[in-house]
């Protein structure tokens, strides 16, 4: 499964000059946790409602608490490899580019969804092997010490 089966289409964007405020009111109206920082027909950053919520009022408005280091995913990455790319850098969402353009974004929310749904086609567990003929890998040492003898 790919990101563009299960991405989020409708991005809500907020200026980087914006009040926190507007963003927080922003996030509520659309029930969302996240906004993508957009100038100048370029995303710039990310905002989430964790960012908001360690924040009161601060002179730079968004900008002065957004993520400028916002990580991105083709829409054709797979849902694993998103998962963990998520997981690895400790974040809860991926905006999903197309080129230079955003055309989505994937959110913890989303694979929740997807986990809550059930997975449409069972993973297949495969099986490693350590050595010729002497077992899988998962058999532990008494396993082999037993074959030994």
């Amino acid at each position: 499964m790919r990101l563009q089966d299960i991405m989020s289409t409708d991005i809500k964007t907020i200026e980087p000059g914006a009040g926190l405020e507007e963003a927080r009111s922003l996030m509520r109206q659309n029930r969302i946790h996240h906004l993508l920082v957009f100038t100048g027909g370029e995303v710039v950053g990310v905002v989430s409602d964790r960012d908001l919520a360690q924040r009161t009022e601060v002179r730079d408005g968004v900008a002065g608490v957004m993520s400028e280091d916002l990580v991105t995913a083709g829409p054709q990455m797979t849902v694993r490899q998103a998962a963990n790319l998520m997981r690895g850098r400790g974040i809860g969402c991926l905006a999903v580019v197309d080129g230079d353009r955003p055309v989505g974004i994937l959110t913890t929310a989303d694979l929740l969804e997807l986990i809550g749904r059930g997975v449409e086609r069972p993973i297949e567990r495969s099986t490693r092997w350590t050595l010729r003929r002497r077992g899988p890998r998962d058999a532990g040492p008494s396993a082999r010490h037993a074959r030994r003898g």
